[in-house]
């Protein structure tokens, strides 16, 4: 069986694979990263550094979803 990490995600706790970067994570969970922004332990982490921030036990992810769109 895979390892896998509790976190939390938008105020709900989520288990996920252990051993993942933020954007890789983010696939897991069901979103497109290109279509969000992200606040990672209390911080807007910029989209470049994703790719080498690791998810660890017990962090904390707020994930809003950019809508397009108008009238």
């Amino acid at each position: 069986m895979a390892e896998s990490i509790t976190l939390r995600v938008n105020g709900e706790e989520r288990i996920a694979p252990a051993g993942l970067c933020l954007e890789r994570l983010l696939e897991a969970l069901g979103y497109q990263p290109r279509l969000v922004v992200v606040e990672f332990n209390g911080s807007i982490l910029s989209r470049q550094n994703w790719p080498s921030q690791p998810v660890v036990e017990s962090d904390v992810l707020e994930v809003v979803t950019i809508v397009g769109g108008g009238s």
